[in-house]
Formats: C-alpha cells, sequence, structure tokens
C-alpha cells in the first residue's frame, strides 16, 4: 500500500485552503458587481423611460435626477470600501496564512 509522504497531506490542505479562500472572493466580487450594476442600470432605465421623474425637483436647484446620480457614485464607493474592508478582515489573513 502506498502512503504518500507527510508533504503531500501540507499541500493538500494548503490547496484546499487557498481554493476556500478563492471561493469566497469571487462570491464576494460577484455580489458586490450585481450590486453595483443594479443601482448603475436602474439609474440608467431611469433616464432611459422617466426622464419626467428624473427631472423633479427635491429642493430648489436639485432635481431628482442629481440626488441619485449623485447616489450611484457615492454606491459605488461604499461598495469599494465594503470589499477593502472585507479583503483586510478576512482575505488578507488568509492569503498570509497560506504564504506560512
Amino acid at each position: 500500500m502506498y502512503n504518500p509522504p507527510p508533504m503531500a497531506s501540507a499541500k493538500q490542505t494548503t490547496h484546499t485552503t487557498l481554493e476556500t479562500v478563492a471561493a469566497a472572493r469571487w462570491r464576494i466580487a460577484v455580489g458586490l458587481t450585481v450590486a453595483m450594476m443594479a443601482v448603475y442600470f436602474g439609474f440608467v432605465l431611469l433616464i432611459a423611460f422617466r426622464k419626467e421623474l428624473l427631472g423633479t425637483l427635491v429642493a430648489r436647484g436639485l432635481s431628482l435626477g442629481i440626488l441619485l446620480g449623485t447616489l450611484v457614485i457615492v454606491t459605488a464607493w461604499g461598495l469599494t470600501w465594503a470589499y477593502v474592508r472585507w479583503a483586510n478582515r478576512h482575505y488578507d489573513d488568509s492569503v498570509a496564512g497560506l504564504r506560512r
């Protein structure tokens, strides 16, 4: 019967851990991408089909379109911040553990 060297077991564990970390990163990336696309394309669809709604004044000198456009940009920053925070707390530690 063949007994693999102990190193093969460590490599197997490292490989499995790497796959787990990569899968988690993929899930986060896809989730954040879908969220950003929903916000962006929702805004574009409003521009295309509900122009009159976006022209509604929310406050003097501020239309709903300008407000929502600003929120699209702020959402992009927020999603970027969420990814960086996740990566700093989870991903970087996991990758650093694999390098040891």
